[in-house]
């Protein structure tokens, strides 16, 4: 059975940082195309980060470029995502996906995942 839990999510101040984990059963994160999605509050999903097979390079959305950072340690099969400097506009519940394979020009694209986590509520305090 193929699943991903997310944690690490949190109420923290504006310019905190959290780090939010996402350990995979039933897949292995480095054959795998995974990615980083929240949403707000009667927004739609958005985009924040992804990583390809290889991991090595990530791609981020302008919003947190700069101040999040993706990556992976496959001894732990795990996915993580560093937030710095975190403002109020990053309130959401953040979400971790995969999929096998996503092309370079869709990978920003939530119906490029089939895999996702159940998500971990972040709130920054402003």
């Amino acid at each position: 059975q193929v699943q991903l839990v997310e944690s690490g999510g949190g109420l923290v101040q504006a310019g905190g940082a959290l780090r939010l984990s996402c350990a995979a059963s039933g897949i292995t994160f480095s054959r795998y195309t995974t990615a980083w999605f929240r949403q707000a509050p009667g927004k739609g999903r958005e985009f924040v980060a992804a990583m390809r097979t290889s991991a090595t390079h990530t791609y981020y959305a302008d919003s947190v470029k700069g101040r999040f950072t993706m990556s992976r340690d496959n001894a732990k099969n795990t996915v993580y995502l560093q937030m710095n400097d975190l403002q109020p506009e990053d309130t959401a519940v953040y979400y971790c996906a995969a999929n096998p394979w996503v092309i370079l020009s869709a990978i920003e694209g939530a119906d490029q995942y089939r895999t996702w986590g159940q998500g971990t509520q972040v709130t920054v305090s402003s």
